[in-house]
Order: C-alpha cells, then structure tokens, then sequence
C-alpha cells in the first residue's frame, strides 16, 4: 500500500481550492518589505452555512442537513463530511469560533458531543449510537450507517496521519520521532 506524504503547501493547496471555488479571493499584500499572497473570503455566506452546519451537528436533538450550494443532496456521504470537519475544526482549536453565538453551557454541552463524535467515527468500522450521552445527534449513527451502505461500492478516502507510537518514551526521543518524519514528509 503506497501513502503518498502530501502535507507540503497543504495551505496553499486549499486556498487555491477554496479560489476555484470563489468562496474565496487571492489579493498580494504588502507586508513590510514582502509581497504576500491572503485569501479574503468572497461570499459570506460559504462561511456563515459551515457555522450553520457546525452548531446543527454540535446541539440538535435530531441533525437534519438541509441542501444547499454548497452541501447539495446529491453529494456522496454528507453526513460523515460533516461529521469529518467538526472533528478537524475540534483538533485544529477553531471549533470554538463556530459556537461563538452560544451560551457557554451550550458550548460546554457542544464540546462533549464533538468528543462522543471523535470517539464513535475515529476508528473503522464506526461506532454504532443510538443518541450519546448528551442527547444530541440521536440520528447520526444511523444516517451515517446508510451512507455508508449506499456508498458501498464506492471509494471512501480519508487522508491517514502517522501517529508516533504511545507513550512511555522520552520527550527527546519524541522530537527526534518529529524530526525524522519531517525529514521524510
């Protein structure tokens, strides 16, 4: 099995994805004495549907994913990719920025659900649920089982991250762990 490294310019490469797209636009600024390349958003409301989309996954009893331009009905495994970026948002630290708009015990309680979601679709096969311990999201599991039957024949990618072996070893040998696969990506 060949795993191609492709985390060089991953910025970029989104950037230039999110361009083609026109949720975004490409301006040169000039920082200092450099010309830089930002990406101002283009179109609101790419971003303001995401938040729309986050908040549904993170506290509706039952998630309901209305079509739109940008998550149309016919788009293959709807659900898991929604499920996939509020997990990334969660590890990426700007999950937050999305429940900006809810009371802290509503964000508190959004924070849990993200976990239960981490926990159930971190490994294949997914967990089977039949509403969490918050309540919220009684419908996941099953939409997702059904995506993923429908999609049976078809390919499901996800992108694998090498994670370094568990602990107990050094923090020095862990940089060095770092640093090697560094080398290599």
């Amino acid at each position: 099995m060949k795993i191609g490294y492709q985390l060089k310019q991953v910025r970029e490469r989104l950037a230039k994805g999110l361009v083609d797209k026109g949720i975004l636009r490409t301006e040169k600024r000039n920082f200092l004495l450099f010309d830089m390349a930002t990406h101002p958003v283009v179109d609101a409301a790419a971003k303001d549907e995401i938040r729309k989309r986050v908040r549904n996954v993170c506290s509706n009893r039952t998630v309901v994913l209305p079509p739109s331009q940008f998550l149309p009905e016919e788009l293959e495994f709807r659900y898991l990719r929604t499920i996939s970026m509020v997990c990334a948002s969660y590890a990426a630290n700007v999950l937050e920025n999305a429940l900006v708009t809810m009371s802290h015990e509503a964000r508190e309680r959004a924070f849990a659900q993200v976990d239960e979601l981490l926990a159930e679709y971190s490994q294949w096969p997914f967990g089977k649920r039949a509403g969490g311990q918050q309540g919220i999201g009684s419908n996941i599991g099953q939409v997702v089982a059904e995506e993923v039957e429908r999609g049976q024949d078809k390919e499901l990618q996800l992108e694998v991250c090498t994670v370094p072996p568990p602990p107990p070893f050094p923090s020095a040998a862990l940089m060095n762990y770092f640093y090697r696969l560094s080398r290599h990506v």
